[in-house]
């Protein structure tokens, strides 16, 4: 794709540092415009408005509203001519199946794709502790997602990748150990996985939901099969899944029946 129109976007807000290093890392892959929300809307998935309050930024567009809001406001009106939306970096990792649909990150890329525009997400995997929100404070530490979401600007189309697919989701790992900064090993296609570990537990008057996978990947108990999205990352490789956006279906014989029956 030669000098894409790309309209980029998130769900931690427009002044947030990963998307920062993708503006200034895509500036010069292309014509760059930002249409993203005016403040953090992680984990809001698909959510949309009936109006949202647009106001200019210096990088573009800044929307008070969800990631989804920023992509039908930006491919209906304010930059309609876009080739690509690249919806990132989002600091957290958007792994596993039954994120997909909970991420604001991805649901950007999925939104996209039924406006027909080829789409990227890009989230950065951070092994951490409790600490994690104390890394990747600076563009600087956004880099290794930026350079795959480059390659991947400058070559996914040009190859015909977008013709199987609707968008890629893309998972960096940023993995600092005592003795340095672990660079990613490889770039590798993946699927989601779908190990699920959602529980909840009563606390008096509240229930509280938890997650087990974040426990399970701070304590590098990973049996995710090969070829799945978190057993790559965790294995310090850029994961990239190519999805497809609108839910598939399939005829089932036992149900044609109970429709006849009714």
């Amino acid at each position: 794709m030669d000098e894409p129109r790309i309209l980029l976007t998130n769900d931690d807000g427009i002044d947030s540092v990963g998307f920062r290093a993708l503006y200034e890392g895509l500036s010069d892959r292309g014509e760059v415009t930002a249409v993203a929300p005016a403040d953090d809307q992680s984990s809001v998935g698909r959510a949309v408005s009936q109006a949202v309050d647009v106001h200019d930024h210096e990088l573009g567009y800044e929307v008070e509203g969800t990631p989804v809001d920023c992509v039908i406001a930006g491919l209906g009106t304010l930059c309609p001519d876009a080739d690509l939306v690249v919806s990132g970096c989002n600091k957290g990792a958007n792994i596993g199946a039954y994120v997909l649909g909970r991420s604001g990150t991805v649901s950007a890329a999925v939104e996209a794709a039924f406006f027909e525009v080829p789409a990227i997400s890009v989230s950065l995997y951070i092994e951490a502790d409790d600490d994690w929100e104390q890394l990747a404070t600076a563009t600087e530490d956004f880099r290794h997602a930026t350079d795959a979401t480059r390659y991947l600007v400058d070559h996914a189309g040009e190859v015909g990748v977008f013709e199987a697919t609707d968008y890629l989701n893309v998972n960096v790992p940023y993995i600092e150990t005592d003795t340095g900064f672990v660079e990613p090993s490889e770039m590798v296609v993946t699927h989601p996985s779908t190990r699920y570990e959602m529980g909840a537990e009563r606390n008096g008057g509240q229930v509280d939901l938890q997650d087990g996978i974040w426990e399970l990947m701070r304590s590098g108990s990973i049996t995710d099969p090969v070829g799945t999205d978190r057993r790559a990352v965790a294995e310090g490789q850029i994961s990239v899944s190519p999805l497809t956006a609108p839910h598939s279906t399939e005829r089932h014989s036992a149900l044609d029946r109970l429709a006849d029956e009714y």
